[in-house]
């Protein structure tokens, strides 16, 4: 059932617009969609902004040199792509038999696959300001017959938002996480997490030992030290608002001894994973998202607030019966 219409929104800006180089910040984006095909994703991305589609495989597309950069388009999911051309070189005989069998029927499950399995949008990074550019493609993509999360009880599809950091700062990143993990809460429940997405375990939440630790009044660690206590609490990339990539960026030496198996891609960004993409809700796209977003950014810009309000968490958590921490949040963000 598709849920109620979303109010139209514009894009509004963070606090912190720029990075400290004074350029503006950026942001990556990532859809997830049914029913039309990465070949026709690819084509309503060129389309709109320009630029020249390239076939990796039936399943995976690239528009190169389009306006806001270069774009992917494919299906979500590996055994629909080729064999990277090194993997295959090293592959003779029977295997390479098999290799060249298993294109076709990579082909076929890719076709079969693209009834269930998404298709994603890679977005280049573009300048906050030009987010409403990409909602130029979100409704590109209902306007070919796109759907979302809620137009199917199969669909579990997610979008993702990375912004980049304002800055190096361990006080604001601390800042950062602290304003996020106190409005966890409030933003599952603006967001309306689909039940598909529960039951597909989506992203977990911070654990309640790492919220306390880092709510804690005076809780302000060097940058060695907030790495040190996300990592001890939070060895996955399985978090709602993954840091890995970001203390990966920041410190590589560090995050790679303490979790080696982990496949970390190192960038400056926030790496927050949405739990619903709704291209079937109307009203719905990335702007929307953003701006609620941008109230961990807002909040992180009170310290003393949120101290405050850790201890109003601290207190509720401690309780035999505690209050909805959703409802209980959104009492601070009306301060002012």
């Amino acid at each position: 059932m598709t849920r109620s219409t979303l109010p139209g929104r514009d894009f509004l800006p963070p606090p912190r617009l720029t990075r400290e180089d004074g350029e503006e910040r950026r942001v990556g984006v990532e859809l997830e969609f049914a029913a039309i095909s990465a070949h026709e994703g690819a084509r309503l991305v060129r389309d709109l902004f320009g630029g020249d589609i390239y076939e990796e495989d039936p399943h995976r597309y690239h528009v190169r040199d389009a306006e806001l950069g270069d774009f992917t388009v494919e299906l979500d999911t590996r055994h629909a792509h080729r064999s990277k051309p090194t993997e295959k070189e090293t592959r003779k005989g029977i295997d390479r038999f098999f290799e060249e069998m298993g294109e076709e029927l990579r082909s076929l499950y890719g076709d079969v696959s693209s009834l269930l399995v998404p298709c994603e949008i890679v977005c280049p990074p573009v300048p906050l300001t030009a987010l409403p550019r990409v909602d130029d493609l979100v409704e590109a993509l209902r306007g070919a017959g796109a759907v979302g999360t809620d137009d199917s009880p199969l669909h579990a599809f997610g979008a993702q938002l990375n912004p980049e950091i304002a800055t190096t700062d361990p006080a604001w990143l601390t800042s950062m996480l602290r304003a996020y993990v106190l409005l966890s809460d409030w933003l599952r429940e603006v967001t309306e997490l689909d039940a598909t997405r529960r039951i597909a375990a989506f992203a977990d939440p911070f654990p309640k030992e790492y919220v306390e630790r880092i709510v804690e009044p005076g809780y302000a660690p060097t940058l060695e030290g907030l790495i040190d206590d996300y990592l001890e609490d939070n060895p996955t990339r399985n978090r709602e608002l993954d840091m890995l990539p970001l203390f990966c960026w920041l410190d590589e030496e560090r995050v790679r001894s303490a979790l080696p198996d982990e496949k970390i891609h190192a960038r400056p960004t926030f790496h927050y994973r949405l739990p619903n993409a709704d291209l079937g809700r109307a009203g719905w796209n990335v702007s929307v998202e953003w701006n609620r977003w941008r109230m961990v950014e807002k909040m992180a810009e009170r310290p003393e607030r949120l101290e405050a309000m850790g201890r109003a968490w601290s207190e509720n958590a401690r309780k035999m019966f505690p209050s909805p921490w959703a409802i209980l949040s959104t009492e601070w963000m009306l301060l002012e």
